[in-house]
């Protein structure tokens, strides 16, 4: 097949979508098809760029663009599934938040005429699309309740899954990700606080709370406790995996979060909250993890618990390897579903 994938792309912001839209490209390739990549530069202000942007992508027609017969597109993200052909199948990373479930209490004006626009254009463009697939439970969930459009939810591997594995646990919580607010490493890092167990805490990843929580660290004096480790290579990630006690994983209402999959593939036990969204649907309380409130003292508590019946914990680890592998999260199933019969 000749396909084209759109998806956008943000200047230096790199992380999990860039890993989702790269793997659907190479995997594509590998199987053998044409594939063209078209991402448009996405700028989050002043509105008037957002809305320039949905214009744009709605004028895109990618039937047969220059001469060349285009058999499918797959869009990925906010505004780029805006794009025509009268074989597009949408699978939805998710909306723009900031329109739905993270639309603030008081809304100036401009916000909510910009709220009203970006509802508008999702409803008419994903409602277009001869198939609609999510990324997850979570975000068919946000579809169905904002936007009332029916979705299928997709999963798909983490990056290098193959390369993960474990090893004898050691005495710490490992938690990477982008340091930023609803990631939520505040609840970690207070929670260190609480802890009667000697676990230690290890935070990976940069971003824009990196001050604040290391301040965070100094105030309640946990240098010996807890460390903010920054960037990691790839080969130090699969080892921090590996070796961790646990991963906490407890943003709010994440849309996917391949850091479940990752420790699942681990073989580890995963500390969530019960308004984290995507990790939910993975992590089952005392069965493959721990769900905890969004409450400090109650994600020591489970830290804890995890320290004082390390035999638990590995179980709670191997239950969650079988889970994610009778589930089906594969490339091979994503690839056949996506280009499926419409």
């Amino acid at each position: 097949m000749n396909i084209i994938v759109t998806a956008n792309t943000v200047p230096f912001i790199h992380g999990g979508a860039d890993y989702h839209i790269e793997g659907l490209i190479e995997e594509l390739k590998i199987r053998g098809h044409q594939v063209e990549s078209i991402r448009f530069p996405f700028r989050f202000n002043p509105d008037s760029e957002l809305v320039n942007l949905m214009a744009f992508c709605e004028s895109q027609n990618y039937t047969c663009p220059n001469g060349k017969m285009v058999d499918r597109v797959i869009s990925l993200q906010f505004p780029a599934y805006g794009v025509h052909h009268r074989n597009q199948v949408i699978w939805l990373m998710h909306q723009h938040r900031e329109a739905y479930d993270l639309f603030p209490d008081r809304p100036t004006s401009e916000q909510a005429l910009l709220q009203d626009q970006i509802v508008d254009y999702d409803n008419r463009t994903i409602a277009n699309a001869a198939k609609v697939y999510a990324n997850s439970a979570c975000v068919a969930s946000r579809l169905r309740e904002f936007n009332h459009i029916e979705s299928e939810p997709l999963y798909h591997p983490p990056h290098a899954w193959q390369h993960f594995y474990n090893q004898e646990a050691q005495d710490f919580i490992f938690f990477p990700s982008r340091l930023e607010e609803l990631k939520r490493q505040d609840l970690l890092i207070e929670a260190a606080t609480h802890l009667e167990s000697p676990v230690k805490i290890i935070i990976g990843g940069s971003g824009g709370q990196e001050e604040a929580y290391q301040l965070m660290i100094d105030n309640f004096d946990l240098a010996d406790r807890v460390r903010l480790i920054g960037r990691f290579s790839e080969p130090e990630k699969f080892t921090y995996y590996a070796q961790c006690l646990a991963v906490f994983f407890a943003p709010k209402d994440e849309d996917y979060g391949y850091i479940t999959l990752e420790a699942m593939l681990s073989s580890k036990p995963v500390i969530t909250c019960t308004d984290s969204g995507g990790p939910l649907e993975f992590v089952e309380d005392q069965i493959t993890g721990y769900v905890c409130d969004p409450d400090p003292k109650a994600i020591a508590r489970a830290i804890d618990k995890l320290y004082a019946d390390k035999q638990k914990a590995k179980s709670m680890g191997q239950a969650g390897r079988r889970k994610y592998h009778a589930a089906n999260i594969s490339w091979d199933n994503v690839i056949e579903t996506l280009l499926g019969p419409l």
